[in-house]
């Protein structure tokens, strides 16, 4: 009897060992798991023009990982998260949206999980581009390199160094001024600490209407010529290189404009590229143009198709529409 008893203790104490040391594995893994966030391994929420009171909130609502875009302007010395028009009231870069995200950043360098790492791709639109504005919001991004994902500024550009991963990733434009100040000048060595877009093609039209028209017709080898380099990693377009007009001139969607989407998603992500577009918004009460497709259905079917084509960051002003859509349709799958 009494060995009876010993041997279901012994086992059930095998058992609960082994139990034990699988959830502690599962632990490490989980902390120790190589991210996925290259070209096309995910797809994340773009929150465009996120610079009003509440948006930098409304977009952690939806949950991590995600993108947020912040347009600056150079203002009496400071960067100011603004359009241009209100910059003497528009607050302060730094107050607005590293205060906003620090406890996010924080824990995630506490947990150490970086399966999801970045958790934050913060995506910078310089509307002035100064040195004197690139050389301010560089020292604030060195203030905080601790979250960043960076690379070595190496003497071959043109070869894209391993990136370091920290939760927070910050992308900028195709600006020159912006190559010259945040990768020309660093010095061999030291890190980029942020990362721009492949240069525009040059689109045919004398008329800002005749290059919306024409730009949906451009070869997606003309789109997008070149591959990644070290500083530049990923594409961004609005989405009139999909539909020609872009929104407001947008009809039904059909099998070509779908395959038209997939080419520049595939090529991106053949150059090694991240792909953005914007800025896809979808308001039933307001005409068609700029940003609106004129129809919330229109706008969802664009997002549907986005997401199975893979784009990797997807912009809206309707964070919460398309952060549901986007899960009903992963879980789906």
């Amino acid at each position: 009897m009494r060995s009876g008893i010993l041997l279901r203790f012994t086992v059930s104490t095998i058992v609960l060992a082994t139990a034990i040391a699988a959830a502690t594995l599962n632990a490490q893994r989980s902390a120790t798991a190589g991210p996925h966030f290259g070209p096309g391994e995910r797809m994340l929420l773009d929150a465009h023009n996120a610079y009003n009171t509440d948006e930098i909130d409304r977009a952690l609502g939806t949950g991590t990982p995600l993108a947020i875009e912040q347009d600056l302007v150079w203002y009496q010395g400071r960067s100011v998260v603004s359009h241009g028009t209100d910059a003497a009231s528009a607050p302060d870069f730094e107050q607005y949206f590293f205060a906003k995200v620090k406890p996010v950043m924080e824990k995630a360098l506490a947990e150490n999980r970086r399966a999801d790492w970045p958790l934050i791709t913060l995506n910078l639109d310089f509307k002035t581009n100064e040195p004197e504005h690139h050389a301010f919001v560089l020292a604030l991004l060195r203030k905080y390199e601790a979250w960043l994902t960076t690379a070595e500024r190496t003497s071959t550009p043109d070869v894209p160094a391993p990136l370091t991963v920290g939760p927070m990733l910050v992308l900028t434009g195709s600006n020159d001024q912006q190559q010259v100040d945040f990768h020309d000048i660093v010095p061999v060595g030291q890190k980029l600490l942020l990362f721009g877009a492949i240069r525009s093609a040059a689109i045919p039209g004398a008329t800002a209407a005749e290059k919306a028209a024409s730009y949906a017709a451009l070869p997606v080898e003309t789109v997008i010529p070149v591959r990644i380099t070290n500083y530049r990693r990923w594409v961004n377009f609005p989405w009139a290189v999909v539909e020609a007009g872009g929104q407001g001139q947008a009809g039904e969607w059909t099998p070509a404009d779908n395959a038209r989407l997939n080419a520049l998603v595939k090529r991106a992500h053949e150059m090694n590229l991240w792909s953005r577009l914007y800025t896809l918004n979808g308001d039933d009460t307001k005409p068609a143009g700029g940003c609106n497709f004129g129809s919330a259905v229109a706008a969802q079917t664009r997002w549907k198709a986005a997401i199975d084509a893979k784009v990797d960051f997807l912009a809206t002003d309707q964070y919460e529409q398309l952060a549901r859509a986007k899960a009903a349709q992963l879980t789906s799958r």
